[in-house]
């Protein structure tokens, strides 16, 4: 089960999450467990913290990371100054609000930032985010320093706890 502090990265079937997970590796999302709540940054809600029956969800993935290092107290403090806060659709760095690895960047900063890619394997940056971009009428900010779900679970500071969950354990 869930305790305090783990961090939950998921892969899902939508475009986005596939699009993302394209273009930067595993996961498409991120989320922190505090307090018997999740906090995330939803892009239909901005920064949230619910409950995990409303989290989690079927045919998608989830795999559970810790860091041994944490001081909870800490996090949930700037998890919980951050609440109400936007989404940050555009992913610029200076973008109003936050996308979900930037929030957990935010709350738990233990990660660097790296260049952004948009790419496929085909094309530096695949139609999907060319299309993504063009309306919301911006260019694509590739290779601007930022995080994703995949590079924040790569840390070496990180420990894998669980892989491959389905919404039916939480």
């Amino acid at each position: 089960m869930l305790e305090k502090g783990d961090l939950i990265f998921v892969r899902d079937d939508s475009d986005l999450g596939q699009a993302i997970q394209s273009s930067t590796g595993n996961y498409n999302h991120v989320a922190i467990y505090l307090d018997g709540m999740i906090y995330h940054a939803s892009g239909q809600a901005g920064v949230v913290c619910q409950e995990p029956a409303g989290f989690f969800e079927p045919n998608h993935l989830y795999d559970i990371y810790v860091y041994s290092e944490m001081d909870i107290q800490s996090v949930k403090e700037r998890a919980c100054k951050h609440l109400g806060a936007p989404y940050n659709a555009s992913f610029y760095p200076d973008g109003h609000g936050f996308y979900c690895s930037q929030y957990i960047a935010e709350i738990l900063p233990i990660f660097e930032t790296i260049p952004m890619k948009f790419g496929d394997g085909n094309q530096e940056i695949s139609d999907f985010w060319k299309t993504y971009y063009r309306e919301l009428d911006l260019p694509v900010p590739l290779n601007q320093q930022g995080s994703n779900p995949s590079q924040l679970a790569a840390s070496p500071l990180l420990e894998c706890k669980e892989r491959n969950l389905h919404d039916s354990y939480f």
